[in-house]
């Protein structure tokens, strides 16, 4: 999870119409506007497939308001997908439990480690690369908050 503050001299209303119609605008994303306070985008899948690809990074979205100053605090939080993390952890816990249980069944074949050993490094592999797209989505899509913005 990353976190990203700002503050922008608009209210939150303004801050989230102007994020929906440029959202809308761009189009493949789905944002929620659960209340005039709190926002939530991500990229839209038109695919089952395209979860592996598009749909890894959450953004959510917290608005404060100072009527003092008259602007508003952003509180944006990027946050991985829950389906991407219960992928690694399935391939980790897969891959320990083929080998525990390979070792406890069989005559401690080395083909039976190896098997189970892949399952883990898929899973390792699985992980890097799902951290490395974490930190690519979270900059574009700082970039694509700051154009809509201007900040």
């Amino acid at each position: 999870m990353k976190n990203w503050n700002f503050k922008l001299k608009k209210r939150p209303k303004e801050v989230i119409e102007k994020l929906t119609t440029e959202l809308n605008f761009i189009g493949g994303f789905s944002f929620n506007n659960k209340n005039t306070n709190t926002f939530s985008f991500r990229k839209r899948i038109l695919y089952p497939w395209y979860y592996a690809f598009q749909n890894w990074t959450v953004v959510y979205g917290e608005l404060e308001e100072n009527t003092v100053e008259n602007s508003t605090e952003v509180k944006i939080s990027f946050k991985q997908h829950f389906l991407i993390i219960l992928i690694i952890f399935t391939h980790l816990i897969l891959g320990l439990g083929l080998i525990l249980g390979l070792f406890l069944a069989t005559n401690n074949q080395p083909l039976t480690y190896i098997l189970g050993g892949l399952v883990i490094a898929f899973g390792i592999i699985i992980w890097i690369m799902a951290t490395i797209k974490f930190k690519n989505d979270s900059e574009k899509y700082k970039v694509l908050i700051t154009n809509t913005l201007r900040i």
